[in-house]
């Protein structure tokens, strides 16, 4: 059975429709709000998948940002491609969702998570993936996350994409998991989203996957 998604609160505590819109369509001051500087998602910048080597030996805070904003193509609504898409509420950028070709990302191809299990071309251009949320201080806990994933589907689907994957973390009642490691996402929001489980490669992370075909 599929989850249902938590309603989104604003500010006044009443329902709200969360605006999701390709990041492209963004400024890159909306991106500095939401991704902050201070915790996990402000130092990343989205790009422990991007970077070549160690994250935080090979690359710098600059450079992360700098690659995260050219992605991106932020204030470009012309732009041919993104990196993700960034949702609005009560009119403040409040987060934002990684998705695009997993070719995107070359530190993909030699992890164990996508793959154990899998017959998988590591170079199909046509799979998508899901691999980073961030919400802003001040907007976590409303359930953002559910709607993010969500958009996810249609947006790859209208850009030409297969199918279109992520690779969640099983969070167990009362035991706590940093941010850190949930910027990739929890299982049951994959599952809200129509996304199905296609391997269990460790205890704690799964393998989603919508396919289009």
């Amino acid at each position: 059975m599929t989850a249902a998604a938590p309603s989104i609160a604003g500010m006044d505590g009443e329902a709200n429709a969360l605006r999701i819109v390709p990041a492209n369509e963004a400024s890159e001051d909306d991106l500095a709000a939401i991704f902050g500087t201070a915790d996990y998602p402000g130092r990343c910048q989205c790009q422990r998948f991007k970077v070549r080597g160690w994250i935080w030996r090979d690359s710098t805070q600059a450079e992360r940002t700098g690659m995260l904003r050219a992605s991106a193509a932020c204030g470009d609504p012309d732009a041919r491609s993104t990196s993700g898409l960034v949702g609005y509420l009560d009119g403040e950028p409040v987060g934002w969702v990684a998705v695009e070709p997993r070719i995107a990302y070359p530190k993909l191809a030699g992890l164990r998570v996508p793959w154990t299990g899998r017959h998988e071309d590591k170079a199909d251009e046509g799979v998508w993936s899901v691999t980073c949320f961030a919400v802003r201080k001040g907007w976590r806990g409303r359930g953002l996350t559910y709607e993010l994933a969500a958009a996810t589907v249609g947006h790859a689907r209208r850009h030409g994409a297969t199918a279109l994957e992520a690779y969640p973390m099983i969070t167990q009642p009362g035991k706590e998991i940093t941010w850190g490691e949930t910027h990739v996402g929890v299982r049951q929001v994959f599952e809200a989203a129509g996304f199905v489980e296609v391997s269990h490669p460790t205890p704690r992370r799964v393998v989603m996957r919508v396919d289009f075909t």
